[in-house]
């Protein structure tokens, strides 16, 4: 499975095998279940371009939060052994609000759990690629940071199909069991049972595959001083940031084109269940398709992880913006669910490959020492974006303009990050002696 890796490589890899099952839930299963509580009849409840706007927002507030934590939490953990206390800590919330989530009765309450069990995600995120220093060299960071991703895509398959076949049986999906009033089927389990099961099996995935990297992982760069307190972490945000924008160019053009394509990148992920409902495309459909973009996003990263032994880092991401540029033109178009499945094919072969390449490209024109910071402010870049993008997502929608538009008009952050990382490839490495 893991071929030619170390024993810190597999598990930081495992890890990219655990929470890619929260992550395949979220764009797909998990705004189906939020439409199906908060659209209908009745108190409080709302339209479904409404409830696109505020599932919309709220991956807004998450990226807002994330990226305001991230450089605190990153700083805190470049200190010595405050690595896995933090990945731990941040790990175990996530994990105990995703099966909790699946309780959730009204559609506030679910909205709320999950915004606070995606903000402890994807804090864990922020840990966990700042370690790629401390489990493998520069000249393999491209090949493990893909295999994480290629491994995430297929590992995320095994426990969404369980929660697919709850969702199937359950009322929401109207496919089986006997009929109500109205005609429609009722669904084999009863209740919420379907989506306890989803988010359960889930988070026990999660969990359990992350055991390894807990166990195995070893902080080998770290700062070497004893100030903790907010303040001088603070103050050493604040003194990094300046040197980024003052000193180091290409770092600092990198971000900048990180900020412009990624948007794309994470609004996609995010609004791919919402771009096909909003359409009135087959739910089942939609997302049997997602799940085969899974096999196509594995295949996609094992590929670019072969060519990142012989060909530039930064050439393969510039053909991984080309490939997003033309897939949200090609939204354009969209009406039925085989163009859905083209739309998420072309998704797939660049979705897994884009990140993996941009995390371990930036592990390389970084201090390792400071990973943990770098990466924080690297979120702030991340989640910046998507919350730009989501935004985008959600005036467009309550504007009353279409989705292939909003999706289409992303097209142009992918142009833009095109033109920077063009730039910081051509600028020297700063000078850190």
């Amino acid at each position: 499975m893991f071929k030619n890796l170390t024993k810190a490589e597999k598990s930081w890899v495992l890890y990219d095998v655990g929470n890619s099952a929260f992550t395949m839930l979220a764009c797909s299963l998990i705004p189906i279940w939020f439409k199906a509580l908060a659209i209908g009849e009745g108190p409080g409840k709302i339209s479904s371009d409404q409830a696109t706007a505020y599932y919309s927002l709220a991956i807004a507030v998450v990226t807002v939060a994330v990226a305001l934590l991230g450089p605190i939490l990153g700083a805190v953990a470049d200190h010595k052994d405050r690595k896995k206390i933090l990945f731990t800590t941040s790990v175990a919330l996530g994990v105990i609000g995703c099966i909790v989530n699946g309780f959730a009765a009204g559609w506030v309450a679910f909205i709320v759990i999950y915004i606070l069990s995606r903000i402890c995600y994807s804090a864990s995120l922020t840990i966990y690629d700042s370690m790629l220093n401390d489990v493998t060299t520069e000249d393999r960071m491209d090949q493990v940071s893909s295999y994480g991703f290629a491994w995430g895509y297929i590992g995320s398959c095994i426990p969404f199909l369980v929660a697919l076949i709850a969702y199937i049986l359950g009322p929401d999906a109207k496919m089986m069991g006997p009929l109500n009033e109205a005609g429609e089927k009722m669904g084999l389990l009863p209740g919420n049972l379907s989506k306890i099961i989803g988010f359960a099996v889930t988070g026990i995935w999660w969990f359990l595959v992350t055991l390894p990297l807990i166990r195995n992982y070893k902080q080998v760069n770290y700062v070497d001083t004893r100030k903790h307190a907010i303040g001088d972490v603070l103050k050493k945000i604040g003194r990094t940031l300046k040197t980024i924008a003052l000193h180091d160019k290409k770092v600092l053009f990198f971000l900048l084109a990180f900020f412009l394509y990624i948007d794309g990148v994470g609004t996609i992920i995010d609004n791919c269940i919402n771009i096909g409902t909003d359409l009135g495309l087959n739910t089942v459909g939609q997302v049997v398709f997602l799940l085969a973009t899974q096999v196509v996003a594995w295949i996609g990263s094992l590929v670019f992880a072969s060519l990142s032994k012989k060909h530039a880092t930064v050439p393969l991401i510039l053909i991984c913006i080309v490939g997003y540029f033309c897939v949200c033109l090609y939204a354009l178009t969209l009406q039925t669910i085989w163009h859905f499945g083209i739309l998420a094919f072309g998704v797939g072969c660049f979705q897994g490959s884009i990140q993996s390449l941009s995390r371990s490209y930036y592990s390389k024109i970084i201090p390792p020492e400071n990973s943990g910071e770098y990466f924080g402010i690297y979120d702030i870049f991340s989640k910046g974006a998507s919350f730009l993008g989501s935004a985008v997502i959600a005036w467009v929608k309550l504007a009353g303009g279409t989705i292939n538009i909003a999706v289409a008009s992303l097209a142009v952050f992918f142009a833009l990050g095109f033109v920077f990382l063009k730039i910081s490839d051509r600028q020297p490495a700063a000078n850190r002696q």
